[in-house]
């Protein structure tokens, strides 16, 4: 009998442990050609669910990734549609004019939350085929996932005082300049891809601490797997993230971890 209730004691905080584990939007993966090829979906999807997602949000370089892995797990995975058809046309596709029937064909066939996530900068976003993007955005009531400085933001921005833009690894800026952008756009979010500057050792910076906690509704996790290697440090990061978001209040980590994330894109997750 005592062995008996020393099985089911441990079996309970086991449990309790499992149920514990916050659950992790996350806002920015990649599934591109050379991923599928060395990952098939279902092994890509088995991935995400080790790591407790509660959602991924995927493109891919092509669509057809994207697409592979939405099929496996609806669920679970939320499209996100690129412009690029294939590695290589990170620089050269806001000059590319056949982008723009690219992703007119194929908002008629599939469905998707936003357009990118694309890389443009500076003045580059004011050019034909990223206003045409923007414009996309709007007919089709999407985000825009912009890898981008924070001037190629504002200039979007312009284009489309409306618009609704996720920001790629917070441009890569310091959480002063991230704050400034955040009160001057409310339609601007922020995910934390390919990041580490913001935490160590399960303690959150300072810094980024204080942006947190004065815009805690405007923040999603992200992984980034724009290699097929990364998508091997997905459960990793996953608890890395959980680690770092322990240190803030439980309201706050929550809406970081997943709540952000389901408010803006779950709905599709639980559409048929």
């Amino acid at each position: 009998m005592p062995y008996r209730l020393a099985v089911l004691g441990a079996l309970s905080v086991a449990l309790k442990a499992g149920a514990a584990a916050l659950p992790i939007f996350d806002s920015h993966l990649h599934y591109s050609h050379d991923a599928w090829e060395q990952l098939p979906p279902k092994a890509a999807v088995e991935i995400l669910r080790k790591a407790g997602l509660k959602a991924a949000m995927v493109s891919s370089s092509s669509d057809d990734g994207t697409q592979k892995l939405h099929a496996e797990a609806p669920d679970l995975v939320i499209p996100v549609l690129r412009p690029y058809r294939h590695r290589g046309e990170i620089s050269s596709w806001v000059r590319d004019a056949s982008v723009v029937a690219h992703l007119e064909s194929r908002l008629k066939t599939y469905r998707y939350v936003a357009l990118g996530e694309y890389h443009v900068y500076g003045a580059d976003a004011d050019l034909p085929v990223v206003r045409r993007v923007v414009e996309l955005a709007r007919e089709h009531k999407l985000f825009l996932h912009s890898h981008s400085d924070a001037d190629a933001i504002e200039r979007q921005f312009r284009q489309d005082p409306n618009a609704r833009i996720l920001w790629a690894h917070s441009g890569f800026d310091s959480p002063e300049r991230v704050r400034e952008m955040l009160r001057k756009y409310k339609n601007l979010w922020c995910d934390l891809a390919f990041r580490s500057d913001h935490a160590s050792g399960g303690k959150v910076d300072a810094g980024w601490r204080t942006a947190f906690l004065e815009f805690p509704d405007r923040f999603m996790v992200g992984t980034d797997t724009f290699t097929p290697e990364r998508w091997h440090f997905v459960v990793e990061h996953a608890n890395w993230s959980r680690q770092w978001l322990a240190d803030l209040p439980a309201d706050v980590a929550e809406r970081i971890a997943w709540k952000n994330g389901d408010a803006l894109f779950g709905a599709m997750r639980r559409q048929p």
